[in-house]
């Protein structure tokens, strides 16, 4: 006999339900409130570009600015594989983004923290490789690092 029961599959939508849970990609959810209405500040840099454009994929280019966000990118570079030879051939990159969400009309502080990761790359090969593997890791990492602030904002927002 198999454990499996569909009432219990049937009746989990009407729990969560009853719990007041909402999607946030639904209408009127957290996430369709967040969409194209955060406006980040400008990028200055490789990484700056690259958190930005995620942003902006996953909350629309700003149309009506409600939200002003801004953040702060700080990145490492710190060798983990090592051959006996004393040769590093990985790196692990590591990344924090402090940020915080503004009113746009009041100027008022509406959430932000900091978020942390990291990502890793291979040095083995030509230095030509090397570097476009230290660049792929960079952008994997900023577009993690984003990812993570955007699920804070859309959760914050819905606990609202």
């Amino acid at each position: 006999m198999s454990s499996y029961n569909r009432r219990f599959l049937l009746l989990s939508p009407l729990a969560l339900a009853a719990c007041g849970f909402t999607p946030a990609y639904a209408p009127g959810g957290a996430a369709t409130a967040l969409f194209g209405t955060v406006r980040a500040a400008d990028p200055y840099d490789r990484n700056t570009f690259d958190f930005v454009e995620r942003i902006e994929e996953r909350l629309g280019r700003p149309q009506d600015v409600r939200y002003n966000l801004a953040y702060s990118i700080s990145t490492g570079v710190a060798g983990v594989g090592v051959t006996t030879d004393n040769q590093t051939t990985r790196y692990n990159l590591t990344g924090a983004i402090s940020y915080t969400l503004t009113d746009a009309a009041s100027g008022q502080r509406v959430t932000g923290g900091r978020v942390q990761s990291f990502t890793a790359f291979a040095a083995t090969g030509s230095t030509v490789a090397g570097l476009a593997a230290e660049e792929d890791a960079a952008l994997r990492l900023m577009r993690i690092l984003a990812d993570q602030i955007v699920t804070r904002l859309i959760a914050e927002l819905d606990a609202r």
